[in-house]
């Protein structure tokens, strides 16, 4: 399905997370492959990796912990976890109106955690659609997730508060909805997952939600990665780009693979953590603070992973078996997909030993199973279409709306 449509300016909004950003980057190249103008509104830190992409990065002031941020920055409480959104939206609402100024697009893209191109996407009347890199809401998710977990912070000072102020801003630009829908509930949203690893997939509105998969490009500007010789297995261990401040749990991992037989280890640690903290480091293992994870898993035999919606589908894309030990968020949810799945098997960090985590690790990289599981999921993710249908639907929702353009622009 292609749709060829006349050039247009496509603004994209996200927020300064490497989880965030990458699987959008895809999507944004090959639109600007396509002759589109794309800007993308982002804070500095991420502006040299967006204009790889050829878009124009839209640079504003954000209050967010950055990217190399200490995990504990984001607090511990649900609203700790909530509020610096709203706050973060609201000073920044006013930057991106006067960057847009006189240059609005004809249609705003955005990352779920981007308040503000909805209530942009509303002002200037124009179609919003969610790139969502992560799991979205099914049919029931209120009443099974969110209702319970809010429960208790709704009874308080500090929740009523949050609920008051999100609605008086929505209200101060014309929107009259509810903040949990406003937030969950797009009218328009791509899924930048496999739909295998969709909780309640069936139950997701397909008329809203689609799935495209994973749009990963080749990511060679992120450099290589050489299997040394005589590795007969290889198993890479990371926990992603936020939530890496575990050095006990490294020197687990150093312990189940050091001097495993046969087997090479690739340790990343992030920026959090001094390698000196680790010990002496085997002789069949490597520790960086970042390695170029997708070239690592293209050769990789095992993938031990917190389970982050990246990280997890370039498990499943690579066909790479996966312990999973997830940190926070959407991982644990992530993490029992892949058990269910029959792919990886989950640990707690606390029962990731050196025994438990090497015992997981040799009952999974030879398992004709798990292999014959992650060859199928990984067919069928091959059929989702990933970037191109990525981009064929985004240029759907543009003819659209120039066919049918009339009265405000959906709030997504």
């Amino acid at each position: 399905m292609t749709h060829h449509v006349e050039p247009a300016h496509i603004a994209m909004f996200s927020i300064a997370a490497h989880g965030h950003v990458n699987p959008s980057l895809e999507v944004i190249r090959e639109l600007v492959g396509r002759g589109h103008r794309v800007t993308y509104a982002i804070p500095p830190a991420f502006a040299e990796k967006v204009a790889a992409t050829g878009a124009r990065p839209v640079p504003y002031t954000s209050t967010l912990p950055g990217p190399d941020a200490d995990p504990e920055d984001w607090g511990t409480t649900l609203l700790d976890n909530v509020e610096p959104f709203l706050d973060d939206a609201i000073q920044a609402l006013p930057q991106l109106i006067e960057a847009y100024a006189g240059d609005e697009p004809d249609l705003v893209l955005h990352d779920i955690a981007s308040y503000p191109a909805r209530v942009l996407a509303h002002r200037w009347g124009v179609p919003a659609v969610s790139l969502s890199p992560n799991l979205v809401a099914w049919e029931g998710y209120e009443e099974e997730v969110a209702e319970p977990m809010w429960a208790e912070p709704r009874k308080t000072e500090r929740g009523q508060a949050y609920y008051a102020r999100f609605e008086t801003w929505l209200a101060e630009n014309g929107i009259t909805r509810h903040p949990d829908p406003f937030a969950g509930r797009p009218a328009r949203s791509l899924v930048l997952i496999p739909k295998a690893l969709q909780p309640h997939a069936d139950r997701v509105d397909e008329k809203v939600h689609t799935f495209v998969g994973s749009c990963q490009g080749d990511r060679a500007d992120q450099g290589d990665w050489q299997r040394p010789a005589g590795a007969e297995k290889v198993v890479l261990v990371s926990l992603g780009s936020a939530f890496t401040k575990q050095p006990a749990f490294y020197r687990a991992c150093l312990r189940a693979f050091g001097d495993l037989p046969g087997w090479h280890l690739v340790l990343q640690v992030g920026g959090h953590v001094d390698p000196a903290e680790l010990g002496e480091i085997p002789g069949n293992a490597e520790v960086h603070s970042w390695v170029p994870q997708l070239a690592v898993l293209r050769q990789a035999d095992l993938f031990v992973t917190h389970a982050g919606a990246g990280g997890s589908q370039e498990g499943l894309a690579t066909a790479t078996p996966m312990i999973a030990v997830p940190q926070a968020a959407d991982q644990f949810g992530n993490a029992d997909m892949l058990q269910a799945l029959g792919v990886a098997r989950q640990l707690k960090t606390e029962e990731a030993t050196a025994d438990r985590l090497r015992e997981a690790a040799l009952a999974l990289a030879d398992d004709p199973e798990v292999a014959g599981r992650l060859k199928r999921i990984q067919a069928g993710m091959a059929e989702e279409g990933g970037t191109p249908r990525a981009a064929d639907l985004i240029e759907a929702e543009l003819a659209a709306s120039r066919h049918f353009k009339s009265g405000p622009g959906r709030v997504s």
